[in-house]
């Protein structure tokens, strides 16, 4: 096994060096914005959190506008914020459960533009939109059915669509292509993946998960599995974690789909405990969670021996279920293909179908926070 973890001055420094969002409102040159807070509130204006403890917890003013005019990338947020996201999400549960035909965001239209295919973030998010009181335009495979395939350009097609909508919600097969469209539109963007880049929403829900599941951020053990080379989720998920204390993140994966060095010197930096293993059941014994991941075949293009080196090399079952703790949990992205077996799912451990119902609630959150604000 490898370790390594920060202890020099300069990772703590850094962590104190928060850095959100894309603008472009103002300054096309600026590419991030610093968080902006404003003092002397009352308590009954203040969105309290009771998702997480946070120590310097900052609330947010009800009707202020949110602090990210975008989302693109997890290294946006702050605990401050992620916590307050947490609570909007929570509302917006008992939303969803108690008060059908919400009407929060009447008279506001969401494009989704997806070039890459999608069951759960595309339907979760049209959902969100609907059960708010919103309206859609879709485009399910826009690589193929869009401009796109005539050679229009990125910058092209957000153009046209922000005319059409008010906020963009955007898939693609580039990295760094959501950062593009947020660049060019003058309405809110949201990455819902950019190719083997990030997936900052995934990683919201998933955080939003774990605080549900265990019940807290700070102090957590969890083991990111699979793909975690082309896997945008887990990227996503590193990034917020490293948000948090006392956090051990370990690496288990094939050798050809190991974890990006630029992750890992973040984490590093960051003051987060990691390390890399190749023995899953030694992991799961200590992890909180267990984040399984999908070996993505469309990230081999034609090596598809590498691909068959990296599938089916971890797999969680029912013996892995057996050393884990009795909190623990097994979470997944989705979709699955073998690398979590079908006996898995009844145990109470099994989350990633409950994580996966609550990207609705962090998705209504994000839509209302951005269009509405605090």
């Amino acid at each position: 096994m490898f370790s390594t973890h920060a202890t020099n001055g300069t990772a703590i420094a850094l962590k104190q060096t928060k850095i959100y969002g894309v603008t472009k409102k103002s300054d096309f040159s600026q590419k991030h914005h610093l968080l902006r807070f404003k003092n002397n509130r009352t308590s009954k204006d203040m969105i309290q959190c009771r998702a997480v403890a946070v120590e310097t917890f900052r609330p947010f003013v009800k009707g202020e506008k949110f602090q990210l005019d975008d989302v693109i990338e997890a290294q946006q947020f702050d605990r401050d914020i992620l916590g307050a996201i947490f609570e909007v999400a929570r509302e917006m549960e008992t939303i969803e459960k108690t008060s059908r035909g919400s009407q929060i965001l009447n008279g506001f239209l969401m494009s989704t533009l997806f070039y890459e295919p999608s069951t759960r973030t595309r339907l979760s998010f049209e959902s969100a939109m609907k059960r708010l009181g919103g309206e859609v335009l879709t485009t399910e495979n826009a690589r193929e059915f869009s401009s796109a395939a005539k050679g229009e350009t990125l910058e092209d097609t957000i153009r046209t669509v922000e005319g059409y909508s008010d906020i963009i919600v955007m898939r693609h097969f580039e990295s760094g292509a959501a950062k593009r469209a947020a660049m060019t539109a003058n309405i809110p963007v949201i990455n819902a993946g950019d190719g083997p880049g990030q997936h900052p929403t995934q990683a919201l829900l998933d955080m939003y998960t774990i605080q549900r599941e265990i019940g807290k951020l700070d102090g957590i053990k969890v083991g990111l599995v699979g793909d975690l080379a082309n896997g945008r989720t887990v990227h996503s998920l590193a990034y917020l974690l490293a948000k948090y204390d006392d956090v051990k993140i370990y690496l288990v994966s094939p050798q050809v789909v190991k974890m990006k060095e630029d992750i890992k010197q973040y984490l590093t930096l960051n003051g987060v405990d990691w390390e890399e293993s190749a023995d899953l059941k030694e992991v799961a014994s200590k992890c909180d969670v267990v984040y399984q991941t999908r070996i993505q075949k469309e990230r081999f293009g034609g090596r598809a021996d590498l691909y068959d080196e990296a599938r089916g090399k971890y797999i969680v079952d029912r013996d892995v279920l057996g050393v884990m703790q009795k909190h623990a949990v097994v979470m997944h992205p989705f979709p699955r293909l073998d690398e979590i077996t079908v006996d898995v799912d009844d145990d109470p451990r099994a989350a990633y179908f409950r994580q996966a119902k609550n990207g609705l609630y962090v998705r209504m959150a994000l839509l209302k926070l951005l269009l509405l604000g605090w």
